[in-house]
């Protein structure tokens, strides 16, 4: 909610997602890190896979993106970051690293 408001508040200043504003991305991989085990070729793994979601915003990203204001800003990291989460977790269970 913190990153809604954050969003919301310098949108008037800087207008909607300045790159100044990285609470979304730092939520993003936070999510895409959760029950991912510490270890460094899972943390670059799991910073590509965001960055792919995030970039490209596919499977219905775009669409948040466009939701006004703060929640569009957050929304399309949250998701980016949730696929990236579920591909690390298959990563992790078939053990492809």
């Amino acid at each position: 909610m913190q990153g809604v408001r954050s969003a919301n508040e310098v949108e008037v200043l800087w207008g909607k997602d300045h790159n100044r504003v990285v609470i979304d991305e730092v939520a993003g991989m936070c999510i895409t890190l959760l029950f991912v085990p510490v270890e460094v070729k899972y943390i670059i793994t799991g910073l590509v896979l965001f960055r792919f979601f995030d970039i490209l915003k596919p499977l219905g990203i775009r669409r948040l993106e466009k939701w006004p204001g703060g929640w569009g800003v957050m929304a399309d990291d949250v998701l980016a970051g949730i696929y990236a989460n579920i591909v690390m977790q298959t990563i992790i269970f078939f053990n492809i690293f």
